[in-house]
């Protein structure tokens, strides 16, 4: 196997086999991200390398591979025809695979267009992970996602219309103090308007080497703290009516929360009132992330 700059996967593909397919982001411009910032620069690994590596899996493997995630960061922007083609080559030598996973961000998704997204489906791509971050087009703006939340809604729905399962990401926290209230009642329109089958939580940190971090250093964003972060969440929750599985699987989070939406709403509210009585001094620290 043959792997070239960061290779990430969701903590829900912990137990995928990982071939890589792209390496780098062709967009590699938001602020918040540090993950290619210093390279490798984008493009797509020859097909015949990408086959090479899913047959040698097979050798060490055997036939019994269930899950297939393809990094690196935005695979989804590899051109239709050759990731149907590993996909589908995936799904010949793995009988038994359930599902095949890339990651994607909406922009490169809106590009596809409900035709392409169909031939990805027919060829056995079964989940995108995308980083919504946010449905506040002024935030979008600011972290230079370069998308809208019109975009991300449509998107999101070619997408699911297709009969790929969606999982979309959430970053509370990015909007800061300026933006916490418009960025929990504007994500929740986006995610409501979307019902993806995944919505998962994670929590603003700035990393090394990002205009995030010297933007927090110089004052001109302020973070939230631990009791900020629980109630824009609250805020968030209350106003999600889509029928979706809420998740909050990673280490920035101060509270995992678990449900399936709407149903759970009120669960996931007292587990967060009931955090709120804790001191903000209970929670993980203040970092800087490096990874």
């Amino acid at each position: 196997m043959h792997y070239e700059g960061p290779i990430y996967r969701p903590p829900s593909e912990a137990h995928s086999l990982l071939v890589q397919a792209t390496i780098g982001c062709p967009h590699n411009r938001c602020t918040f991200c540090m993950v290619y910032k210093k390279g490798p620069r984008y493009r797509v690994r020859p097909m015949a390398d990408i086959v090479a590596d899913l047959e040698e899996a097979r050798q060490t493997h055997g036939d019994g591979v269930r899950r297939v995630f393809f990094p690196a960061g935005n695979t989804i922007a590899m051109p239709t025809e050759d990731l149907c083609s590993i996909c589908a080559h995936a799904h010949r030598i793995f009988p038994h695979l359930e599902r095949v996973t890339v990651y994607g961000s909406s922009q490169y998704i809106h590009k596809k267009g409900p035709g392409d997204l169909k031939q990805l489906a027919d060829a056995g791509l079964s989940r995108i992970h995308v980083g919504l971050e946010s449905g506040d087009d002024v935030i979008l703006r600011m972290i230079k996602k370069g998308t809208t939340a019109e975009q991300q809604v449509e998107a999101g729905l070619w997408t699911m219309a297709a009969g790929i399962q969606l999982s979309l990401y959430v970053i509370l926290g990015i909007g800061g103090t300026a933006r916490t209230v418009a960025h929990a009642s504007r994500t929740a329109q986006v995610l409501n308007r979307v019902a993806p089958d995944f919505i998962r939580l994670r929590t603003f940190v700035p990393k090394i080497n990002t205009p995030m971090l010297k933007m927090v250093q110089s004052g001109a964003f302020e973070m939230l703290g631990p009791h900020g972060v629980l109630k824009e969440t609250a805020n968030l929750i209350r106003l999600l009516d889509a029928p979706s599985q809420l998740t909050s699987d990673h280490y920035t989070n101060y509270l995992n929360l678990e449900g399936r939406l709407p149903e759970c709403r009120g669960r996931l509210i007292e587990e967060i009132d009931a955090a709120l009585k804790r001191p903000e001094s209970d929670f993980r620290p203040f970092f800087i992330g490096d990874q």
